[in-house]
């Protein structure tokens, strides 16, 4: 089984002639023609989409969930803590209103 990887123009408009797959000297596996329009090659997954490896793609994942976990908990932490503080304020609040000191009665009518 082969597969013939049409010409192309890659990134610096340069022509890359056609060939087919597997290439000679190359990985006899590597029978599809993969890439897209400014790079193709040959490889042995017709859904490959990059000519190297995932592998840290991997790690990247992982510090962004590392990262975001991270985050989480320091959001939920904030959020616990101003609904303490919030339970506290209203919790702690004086019952009854303070007195002023003041008389808030009508004054009686002065004869002048």
């Amino acid at each position: 089984m082969s597969a013939e990887c049409s010409s192309y123009l890659n990134a610096d408009k340069v022509l890359v002639s056609g060939f087919s797959c597997p290439r000679t000297g190359g990985d006899a596996r590597a029978v599809y023609c993969c890439g897209f329009q400014d790079v193709k090659y040959c490889c042995d997954d017709p859904h490959s989409f990059f000519p190297y490896e995932h592998s840290y793609m991997w790690w990247l994942s992982v510090g962004a969930l590392v990262g975001l976990s991270i985050a989480a908990v320091v959001l939920c932490a904030f959020i616990i803590t101003v609904c303490v503080l919030c339970y506290l304020f209203i919790s702690t609040k004086p019952r009854s209103k303070l007195d002023t000191g003041l008389s808030l009665q009508m004054a009686g009518k002065t004869s002048c």
